[in-house]
């Protein structure tokens, strides 16, 4: 096996990594905003909290 084929191996396992990282980062931020606004679908829970830290009292 040629450095080539190591490089191209290690990038698809590189890139294997980083997909599942992903994955699990979103269903922590999914599974997060829902304990927080349980009467809420995750998506939306996650735009309001966004948002409500620009608001001023």
């Amino acid at each position: 096996m040629g450095k080539s084929e190591q490089a191209d191996l290690r990038e698809q396992r590189l890139a294997a990594k980083l997909r599942e990282n992903l994955k699990r980062r979103k269903a922590q931020a999914k599974a997060r905003a829902q304990e927080l606004n349980p009467g809420r679908d995750a998506d939306s829970a996650a735009s309001a909290s966004e948002t409500d830290t620009d608001k001023k009292p």
